[in-house]
């Protein structure tokens, strides 16, 4: 069977683990997932800062898996809290032009909006009206601190359950008392997430690394940034971290969650851990009774079984996506793990409302 064509092959590696600081990822195609984070007057450097460093640090591992665009209501400079005038990239409005802000073509837009104090002073009927337009054309909306006010007056909260900082929960539940209040430092809720804003946001940046590429890789960037993560809602599965592994065993393992789809060869993940194959074999064996090989392949299917049973990817899509250019062998190791053709959890997936 000829080989599915457009399986991205993996980017050379010339670094070790983590590799070195890059300039940040600005541009929208430069990474697999763009966030657009929208800074009114008097926000929180220190929400700001805890958004977007394990973002940065995601991105040591192996290839740009994140890019950010800091934006303004008028594409200007923005003042913080703290007094610090911060640069941006464009103005709010710039996100209603372009037919996709999320990183890929056809990708889906996501805004974080990033408040603090007073933030209906400086956001009009004008901004609004955007945050609208984003919602019904299916973007992906957030606000942290104060910023789910900025939320709930432009309606796109219903429903929804909100978080936001401790302080400012009895003037929100005077505004809007038909929307439920969360006592937890987030909420996220399909396209909705709301926080508390500050480190908290380190926790919920975690949540999504972990939903979308897996534990392993979320604890070490926590690692990285010398974070202890709590116990917070969040909408993948509950973390597996242990910390009895070895170190070198936590990096790869993170670096192979990093990259299912543009899978490493085990010497290029030996390199980026640095350790040597032998005894990263050794230690594998010992934790887990596989070999980092084994053990790579397992963690690409389960992935591929996710998406076929919670999407309506076709069995050709999920095999690019976790890396697989020929259909056949992809098939043959989906059944041999777990025992049914990949079609046929396709088909239930499709099935279930």
């Amino acid at each position: 069977m000829p080989p599915l064509a457009s399986a991205t092959a993996s980017e050379p590696l010339s670094a070790p683990y983590p590799r070195p600081d890059s300039p940040p990822l600005l541009a929208p195609g430069a990474a697999e997932h763009t966030l657009n984070v929208w800074l009114v007057p008097r926000f929180s450097m220190l929400t700001l800062f805890c958004l977007l460093e394990p973002l940065r640090v995601t991105n040591r591992f192996g290839r740009p898996l994140f890019a950010w665009r800091l934006l303004s209501s008028d594409g200007e400079a923005v003042v913080a809290s703290n007094g610090v005038r911060i640069d941006v990239d464009g103005a709010l409005s710039s996100l209603v032009d372009e037919p996709s802000s999320g990183g890929q073509s056809g990708a889906q837009t996501r805004l974080m909006v990033v408040s603090s104090y007073g933030p209906e002073v400086s956001v009009g009927s004008q901004a609004r009206g955007v945050i609208r337009h984003l919602a019904a054309h299916g973007a992906w909306l957030g606000g942290l601190d104060t910023a789910p006010f900025i939320l709930a007056r432009a309606g796109v909260l219903a429903g929804h359950r909100v978080a936001l900082h401790w302080e400012s929960v009895p003037a929100f539940r005077e505004e809007f008392p038909q929307l439920e209040i969360s006592q937890a430092d987030y909420e996220w809720q399909g396209e909705r997430l709301t926080g508390s804003g500050g480190a908290a946001s380190i926790d919920m940046m975690l949540a999504w690394i972990e939903f979308l590429y897996g534990p392993s890789l979320a604890d070490a960037v926590g690692r990285q940034l010398v974070h202890q993560r709590g116990h917070l809602a969040t909408p993948a599965a509950v973390s597996t971290r242990d910390d009895s592994l070895p170190r070198s065993v936590v990096k790869a393992l993170a670096v192979m969650e990093a990259n299912l789809a543009q899978v490493l060869s085990i010497p290029d993940i030996c390199r980026l851990v640095g350790q040597s194959q032998r005894q990263l074999t050794r230690l594998f064996m010992a934790h887990f009774e596989e070999t980092p090989k084994q053990r790579y392949l397992g963690m690409r299917l389960d992935h591929a079984r996710c998406v076929l049973a919670d999407s309506s990817r076709s069995v050709s899509q999920a095999a690019l996506g976790v890396g697989f250019t020929h259909l056949a062998h992809f098939s043959r190791a989906y059944r041999q793990r777990f025992g049914e053709p990949p079609s046929a959890t396709a088909r239930r997936g499709q099935a279930t409302p």
